[in-house]
């Protein structure tokens, strides 16, 4: 049964990289491949030897001794426990991209777009790519690939151009977050699972992300995609909102608090996230001076406040499909997760690859097996990989190893295009296709990836 799971997310993984050759939407594939791994499971449930905690990041003991009714009641609790920290991704997504298109319907990012003078396009991606770097350590690699994604669209019109733009984006925004606790999500969970400190990560890993971010952004300027002028549309704007300025900074003011709602109050980010869109909201519809009602179930009147209305306007332009991509590619693997499979896969990485690197540094794990993970982290989901890590090494607090698994399953999914949450939102918003960026981003990415680990194994040694 394993075997036909596996099976399942393989077919479904293909027709999600093959979408443009199929003309099958990427969400479609990800639902079935979703619903039919967690079918299999139910239906073979007695089977199954080995069953995957994730509450406590181990396999757990005795599972092939339970009950029928009590291996049931456990997969009810997993499914629960996948879907509640999925839900939290998607409420996130959900109040972040609200905020983006509120800024929007205020012609917000205009005042960004007018600080831009240079038409030059490496210019513009030199700014962009630090931009990201920055932004992704402080609201999280996801968030800042939404914003500056949203920004990108105001500047650079031609969607050919601009997909260049967006994967070197993905490369930095997936840099940018390896380095802070509140960067990436695979970094969060060790920094909230005692195994990073917060001084010890930005020492170890800032040279490190910021050569991966550096070297492919330095690497693509001189390809010709980024040589010469930004071709500009003369089209008569559109008169520019008096509160344009005023919510592009209360818009990004309010993404910006979320991280510290978090470490003041240690509730989950879409808590805040979900705080900072009812201020925005809040200001946004004062200012657009109209009848203030989120919730309106009267179909005329909802039409007519909609047209008026800038949250319900905002929340009628996100884009759900990639939302319920999202759901799906997040519960699949998640149910590799809950077999254990993913925990095999990294447990044997470490067993049967040779051990590498010790002979250079003392740590007892090979370097190997980290990069292999960070490789690994681009086809899987990298947060699984990591919550099998925790269950794998006992390496003491702020270990090398741990800095190293955090830089490697961070920026180790730029490799591919659905490989992180960043990839997967920038293939949402922009239309991304998978072979596309595996021809022309890719090889950056791996090369940054491997430019980063390899100063990361000369500068560990300082620390």
């Amino acid at each position: 049964m394993e075997a036909t799971i596996i099976l399942v997310f393989v077919m479904g993984y293909l027709a999600i990289t093959l979408e443009h050759s199929i003309k099958i939407d990427k969400l479609i594939p990800a639902l079935v491949m979703m619903a039919i791994c967690w079918a299999l499971i139910a239906l073979g449930l007695e089977s199954f030897p080995q069953w995957f905690d994730s509450s406590k990041h181990a396999l757990l003991d005795g599972f092939g001794a339970f009950s029928l009714d009590e291996k049931t009641h456990l997969m009810e609790e997993t499914l629960l426990h996948h879907l509640g920290k999925t839900s939290e991704i998607l409420v996130f997504l959900l109040g972040a991209m609200t905020i983006v298109e509120i800024i929007d319907y205020f012609d917000g990012f205009s005042t960004i777009k007018g600080f831009i003078k240079t038409k030059k396009k490496t210019k513009i991606l030199w700014i962009f790519s630090i931009l990201a770097f920055i932004l992704s350590a402080i609201i999280d690699n996801l968030t800042a690939t939404i914003v500056l994604i949203s920004i990108l669209q105001k500047i650079v019109k031609d969607r050919d151009v601009r997909i260049w733009f967006a994967g070197l984006i993905i490369i930095a925004a997936n840099a940018g977050g390896a380095w802070s606790p509140i960067g990436d999500v695979t970094t969060t969970m060790l920094w909230i699972g005692k195994k990073v400190t917060t001084g010890h990560l930005i020492g170890y890993l800032f040279v490190p992300s910021l050569l991966c971010m550096a070297v492919p952004s330095l690497i693509a300027s001189f390809l010709p995609a980024f040589k010469g002028d930004l071709e500009v549309e003369e089209v008569q704007e559109k008169k520019k909102s008096k509160f344009s300025g005023t919510m592009l900074y209360l818009g990004l003011g309010a993404i910006v608090f979320v991280p510290i709602f978090k470490m003041i109050t240690h509730l989950p980010p879409y808590v805040g996230m979900m705080l900072s869109l009812g201020v925005v909201a809040i200001f946004a519809e004062i200012y657009s001076s109209s009848k203030f009602s989120m919730t309106e179930f009267d179909a005329e009147e909802s039409d007519a406040h909609a047209h008026h209305s800038p949250v319900h306007y905002s929340l009628s332009k996100i884009e759900l499909p990639s939302i319920l991509f999202f759901l799906g590619i997040l519960m699949a693997v998640a149910a590799l997760e809950s077999l254990g499979i993913l925990f095999g896969f990294a447990s044997s990485l470490q067993e049967t690859m040779p051990q590498m690197g010790t002979e250079l540094h003392s740590g007892g794990v090979s370097d190997l097996v980290v990069l292999l993970l960070g490789v690994g982290s681009a086809v899987i989901d990298n947060v699984p990989l990591v919550a099998a890590s925790l269950g794998m090494f006992s390496e003491p607090l702020d270990h090398e190893l741990w800095h190293f698994i955090a830089f490697s399953a961070g920026t180790g999914g730029s490799m591919l295009v659905i490989g992180s949450a960043a990839g997967v939102v920038a293939m949402g918003m922009e239309k991304i296709d998978f072979f596309w960026y595996l021809k022309k981003i890719s090889w950056l990415a791996l090369v940054g990836f491997l430019v980063g680990s390899a100063a990361f194994m000369v500068t560990r040694t300082m620390f």
